[in-house]
């Protein structure tokens, strides 16, 4: 038999579409949530794709993606108009 997760237990990808309003309503929004959630992440980045004993440029080259793509999501709206400027 399997043993049925409870819902505040289960995965994003666990949840089905009906239930994801409540699970949502479960999770810790507070300070100390959100800091251990962005910790478990880094922690499981970290361990899969920098601590390892035979590791390749996948683990930084999706950090320096990561960070190209979020400077150019923050410069977005100063490119727009600059794109829109007639030079003459």
């Amino acid at each position: 038999l399997l043993a049925a997760v409870l819902l505040k237990d289960a995965k994003l990808m666990d949840v089905k579409l009906g239930q994801l309003g409540s699970w949502l309503a479960m999770r810790d929004f507070t300070p100390r949530g959100i800091l251990g959630a962005v910790r478990r992440g880094y922690d499981r980045y970290y361990n899969k794709y920098i601590n390892v004993k035979k590791g390749g440029l996948g683990g930084l080259s999706m950090v320096l993606a990561g960070y190209i793509v979020l400077s150019y999501m923050w410069s977005y709206s100063h490119i727009k108009h600059d794109r829109r400027r007639k030079y003459h």
